[in-house]
């Protein structure tokens, strides 16, 4: 394991309200129903409301955290925040973690940034920050996640429309013993990049069996490179928060790597919420029965981070 003293503490969460339900969506699209669940694996898909922006996602995830914490949250003590995002508010200046640090009211001695990362951004986030506070003294920070892809999806395109949902995340990091912070393998392959994208109108576009392509590809062996960084066997993992692409991607992932595929996505309810998947899965995990934890963010860029987390006695 890597020697990080920092862990995650609590975990807030926020998903919209609104769903849009992706049957009548399929049968617009001639999509079959079977594959529907088997390839994409999303029955509906979470959408903010129009007015509210990145920031305002933050700020809901923030409430909860405090609702989850009590008084063991205090604004005042975080000395970073960092929003993963690459759908910040407005035009994107000033950055978006700036606008939530002034709606949270939090001191000028928290600092602010944020990373422009979509599927590996939250794993990515767990090294950045980490790092940060270790080279600064600092010793609290939340990390949020909020990348709405209703802002740039379009709802007649089955590729995209049927897969990405809202939501947003609130993480709060500090020194302890739960779910402490391993090593991490991470790359990239930046000449398949175009594979999920923004074209020149801004609507997302996706090529989705590239996307497969790369997971099948590196994921897996990022799983067993990570094991070994970590001085860890499969036996060792009592849980994995795998960022679920779609059905047909995650259960891949899972026999190649020959560990268990689940038999419905966490986010079948909601979509796929790209840097906010992870999260939101740690969050309805059983600490006590998940002690170990191994999680892989990847997609956008096209890249990957992969980690582990965990509440045990390390090497």
């Amino acid at each position: 394991m890597a020697n990080n003293p920092f862990a995650i503490s609590g975990i807030g969460t926020y998903l919209p309200e609104t769903r849009i339900d992706n049957i009548p969506r399929a049968e617009k699209f001639e999509y079959d129903l079977d594959s529907l669940a088997s390839k994409i694996g999303f029955s509906a898909t979470a959408r903010k409301e129009p007015e509210q922006e990145t920031s305002d996602l933050c700020a809901a995830a923030f409430a909860d955290l405090g609702r989850r914490l009590g008084d063991d949250l205090d604004p005042d003590s975080l000395d970073l925040i960092v929003v993963v995002t690459q759908h910040p508010d407005g035009h994107g200046l000033p950055h978006c973690s700036a606008i939530v640090h002034d709606k949270l009211g939090l001191p000028a001695s928290c600092f602010a940034f944020d990373i422009s990362l979509g599927c590996s951004g939250f794993v990515s986030a767990l090294a950045t920050v980490s790092g940060h506070l270790m080279a600064s003294g600092g010793q609290r920070a939340v990390i949020f996640t909020a990348d709405p892809y209703s802002k740039s999806l379009s709802e007649n395109d089955k590729n995209t429309s049927m897969i990405f949902g809202d939501a947003a995340t609130a993480t709060l990091i500090e020194p302890g013993a739960s779910w402490r912070i391993g090593a991490f393998d991470f790359g990239t392959k930046g000449e398949k990049a175009a594979a999920i994208q923004r074209n020149a109108g801004g609507v997302l576009e996706m090529n989705g069996r590239s996307v497969f392509d790369f997971c099948a590809l590196n994921v897996p062996k990022s799983l067993k490179r990570t094991l070994a960084l970590n001085d860890l066997a499969a036996g060792d993992i009592d849980a994995y928060a795998l960022h679920p692409g779609s059905k047909f991607i995650v259960d891949t992932v899972c026999k190649r790597a020959r560990i268990p595929a689940p038999d419905v996505l966490p986010c079948a309810a909601y979509g796929n919420t790209v840097s906010s998947s992870i999260p939101l899965i740690l969050a309805d995990l059983d600490r006590s029965a998940a002690a170990t934890v191994m999680v892989s963010g990847f997609g956008v860029g096209l890249g990957w981070a992969t980690t582990i987390l965990t509440t045990k006695d390390t090497k």
